[in-house]
């Protein structure tokens, strides 16, 4: 499987990016993983004609923003966000009409709907630099009400923030944290930014999933809890085999992350499935929102 993907990649000019949430077998076929802001990154620079998305539904469509010029497929077609299905254009035009001075700074998580709507697109990895570069003193946050709420302590703006999450980090509550600083004494917890505040403020470091990462290459702590989806074990375990993980709660697994198998892969490089088509006037739009941020960031 391995050599007719790679043979696919050559005869179309094409690349392979995953998340860092994605199955190991999917990550070690990739040619680049990181999280959004990297993967954006990726998108926007990668000179392939066809870029093979193994993520959720929000990225493949960033990717074509980006990109509208090359062909963007999601090997998966129902693999999408459930924190990004929460929000609406409407609810977006709603807060704008109840805060008219107020710059709508919208989480990549979001549909490309949401996006045209925007001022300005961020990642977990930039989210507090993003608020503090708008000129307004009134920030729309949204979806994410936990990582709104992690920005607002990096902030004076005052920060507005829309009622959406991530079911997979927000259930995760202080028992889960008080089990696992019992059953590993010596670890430091490490979790995302969308998680409550409560698990927030009680962790030894929060960031995004990069900064996870960084954070425990340039540890010499030799134990770590980790606070976001378990996918991201695959890249922490490939580069610090001398180092141990405990993930913070046995559940912490987003089963649209987990859709994509190395066979999607091939079965998407092979027949060109489930290309992103997006409207040309919401992608206008919704590319200038994500252009901004590439711009600061």
């Amino acid at each position: 499987m391995f050599n007719k993907i790679e043979k696919l990649k050559k005869e179309k000019n094409a690349v392979i990016l995953a998340h860092f949430y994605q199955p190991d077998e999917v990550q070690s076929i990739a040619d680049i993983t990181g999280d959004s802001l990297e993967l954006a990154k990726a998108a926007k620079n990668i000179k392939a004609d066809v870029i093979v998305f193994c993520g959720v539904d929000f990225m493949a469509e960033s990717a074509k923003l980006l990109n509208p010029q090359k062909t963007v497929l999601l090997p998966i077609k129902d693999a999408f966000c459930p924190m990004a299905e929460m929000v609406t254009a409407q609810d977006v035009k709603n807060m704008r009409k109840k805060y008219p001075d107020a710059a709508v700074v919208t989480y990549i998580n979001s549909s490309t709907e949401v996006k045209a709507e925007s001022d300005i697109c961020c990642t977990s990895a930039n989210a507090v630099k993003i608020v503090n570069a708008m000129p307004q003193n009134e920030i729309i946050f949204l979806p994410d009400k936990n990582l709104g709420s992690y920005v607002s302590r990096f902030t004076d703006k005052k920060v507005i923030l829309f009622n959406g999450y991530c079911p997979i980090h927000d259930r995760v509550a202080m028992n889960s944290v008080n089990r696992a600083r019992t059953e590993h004494t010596n670890a430091k917890l490490a979790v995302h930014p969308e998680c409550s505040s409560d698990v927030v403020k009680a962790a030894d470091f929060c960031g995004s999933t990069s900064q996870i990462l960084k954070y425990v290459n340039s540890s010499k702590e030799k134990e770590f809890i980790i606070g976001t989806e378990k996918g991201v074990l695959f890249e922490l375990k490939k580069n610090n085999p001398d180092k141990l993980f405990y993930p913070l709660a046995d559940d912490f697994i987003c089963a649209n992350m987990k859709k994509t198998t190395a066979a999607d892969v091939l079965n998407a490089l092979k027949n060109n499935i489930n290309e992103i088509k997006l409207n040309p006037d919401l992608a206008k739009a919704a590319a200038l929102s994500l252009k901004r941020m590439m711009d600061i960031c």
